[in-house]
């Protein structure tokens, strides 16, 4: 049975306080009910539950180098999901969408990209990146409903394979189990570096250790095995 939100967060807090205080540190406190409210009247629709107990436990991650998801992605607050919510809908094109109708889901289920599903008002952005990327839980009625994708502009939305984007507490529960064993999560593996804040290393870019001084020539400290 997958744990729930607050039981990921707790082994997530847990170990940032050792391990990366600056990141724990970082984490926003809980977000205002009021503000949760205000987003989901700016979507005409309530929040799926594990989002809503995220946000009630932290409302985004402060202004902070560094990535609390992997993938380089940062929490956003309920305010930043709401302006992200409102600003990437401008880019959905709701004609092209009726006419391919289920052709668009057929694709995307079977191709594992979308441009035509880029902007959906029930794909909710959830987190960011630095280059402008999301990550969006759907909340769409179908068989995807609670998913999490990843959504760029260029590539539109992708519909990433790896178990961890089944549900928002799958994804939690997975990085709470990765920080405590030191174990890559889809290829990324956490990093610490020398200012105490998390990062993930993706595996597949990781260049050969040149180890300085028990930092790489990144700055990054090799994570304590237990």
């Amino acid at each position: 049975m997958t744990a729930s939100i607050s039981e990921s967060w707790t082994r997530i807090e847990n170990w940032l306080a050792e391990h990366a205080p600056a990141t724990h540190a970082a984490l926003a406190p809980p977000a205002n009910p009021a503000d949760i409210a205000a987003t989901e009247r700016v979507f005409g629709r309530q929040l799926l539950k594990p989002l809503v107990m995220s946000l009630l436990r932290h409302d985004g991650l402060l202004n902070l180098p560094g990535s609390l998801l992997p993938g380089f992605y940062r929490p956003m607050s309920a305010r930043e999901i709401a302006a992200a919510w409102q600003l990437s809908t401008r880019f959905y094109d709701k004609r092209t969408a009726d006419e391919k109708g289920e052709e668009a889901d057929y694709d995307f289920m079977k191709i594992g990209s979308s441009s035509v599903l880029y902007g959906h008002p029930q794909l909710i952005p959830i987190a960011r990146d630095l280059g402008g990327g999301y990550l969006v839980l759907d909340h769409r009625p179908e068989i995807d409903r609670g998913r999490i994708h990843e959504a760029d502009a260029v590539e539109g939305i992708m519909r990433v394979s790896h178990e961890m984007w089944t549900s928002l507490p799958v994804l939690m529960e997975a990085i709470a189990t990765s920080l405590e064993t030191d174990q890559p999560l889809n290829g990324y593996t956490p990093v610490v570096d020398e200012e105490q804040r998390l990062y993930w290393d993706f595996i597949p870019l990781r260049r050969e250790h040149a180890l300085n001084g028990g930092f790489d020539q990144a700055g990054f400290l090799p994570m304590r095995r237990r």
